[in-house]
């Protein structure tokens, strides 16, 4: 294998970060997509459709960046920053740091962030009860399961991950006391947003233990749990984005957080704050098409949507485990 050096690499960053110094001066908005890419038909994809929705109504442009690289947050953030863009909206938890480092050096700029908390009056923050829509698909999975076993596979293993397994067990042990979920995280750095091997390794492993369907919320990586569940005739749950289409026939369904309308929310009016967005806001919910109305019956969709009725009423609590620091139900 031959190694690239160290310099080379830092001298495509310094590349790719110099392209911010031939855009033209404006106060258009700028989107700063995380890793992955924003064609990772999951996360940064369901943000890319939002800024885009936003740009096909307003006729108007924004700046774009793609990080690919862990130490590129900061500039990235403050280049867009320097060239006037407002708001500038951060893809991601893992901006946070960046974006309040930078915030405070630009006061009269708006910023927005998604997936975490940034506490400045200059930036917007929205969250997402992620709990909430995968205790819908974990009662789903379970409810079409033939093994009462079911599968669960995470990306980087961080707290946000944590809560979108929380509430898919609890959807599922709720749907069945007796059910059993296997559980696994793809890594701790990074790279395990975009691992689509080491998912389908993950996924084998729980269909070898009796499982036949598995939600992975693990961004790229996912693409290989659904390959895995297709090649071995077992059930698949999406994430994120409605990914239901990636291999029509398997995917049971898509656990769906609406990037897209946060982003675009961002862009038609910024407010600053913190807003949350749940099963009653809109903000998540589980996908209907064509390519999965075979599999999920009317009986079935009857059972799923009364337990969205009773959180959205307050009848079923469900625990978050961010807020919790455990998963306790």
């Amino acid at each position: 294998m031959k190694l690239v050096s160290s310099s080379f690499s830092l001298g495509v960053v310094a590349m790719a970060l110099s392209a911010f110094a031939s855009l033209p001066a404006a106060a258009d908005p700028a989107v700063i997509f995380d890793m992955g890419g924003k064609f990772d038909k999951s996360f940064n994809e369901s943000a890319y459709r939002g800024v885009e929705r936003w740009k096909q109504e307003t006729g108007k442009n924004y700046l774009e960046f793609e990080i690919s690289n862990d130490t590129q947050r900061v500039q990235a953030i403050r280049r867009m920053a320097e060239r006037g863009a407002s708001p500038i909206i951060s893809i991601g938890f893992a901006q946070a740091s960046a974006l309040l480092q930078v915030a405070k050096d630009f006061p009269k700029t708006q910023f927005a962030i998604i997936d975490a908390e940034v506490k400045a009056p200059n930036v917007q923050s929205v969250l997402f009860k992620e709990h909430e829509g995968s205790f819908l698909v974990g009662a789903m999975a379970v409810l079409s399961s033939k093994t009462g076993k079911v599968g669960f596979v995470g990306g980087m293993d961080i707290p946000l991950i944590r809560k979108f397994q929380c509430g898919y067990e609890q959807g599922a042990k709720v749907a069945n006391p007796k059910a059993e979920v296997f559980s696994n995280m793809t890594g701790t750095t990074s790279t395990a947003w975009n691992d689509p091997t080491r998912g389908g390794e993950l996924a084998k492993a729980q269909f070898a233990k009796g499982s036949d369907v598995v939600f992975a919320a693990a961004g790229g990586t996912g693409s290989g749990v659904y390959q895995a569940a297709k090649d071995a005739g077992k059930l698949a749950i999406g994430v994120d984005s409605n990914q239901n289409h990636l291999q029509p026939g398997t995917m049971l369904t898509s656990m769906v957080k609406r990037v897209d309308v946060a982003v675009y929310n961002v862009l038609k009016g910024w407010t600053g704050g913190v807003q949350v967005l749940g099963l009653k806001e809109g903000g998540v919910d589980y996908a209907m098409d064509q390519h999965n109305a075979k599999l999920v019956s009317a009986a079935l969709k009857t059972k799923v949507d009364a337990y969205k009725a009773d959180i959205i009423a307050g009848k079923v609590k469900v625990a978050d485990y961010m807020a919790d620091g455990a998963c306790k139900y």
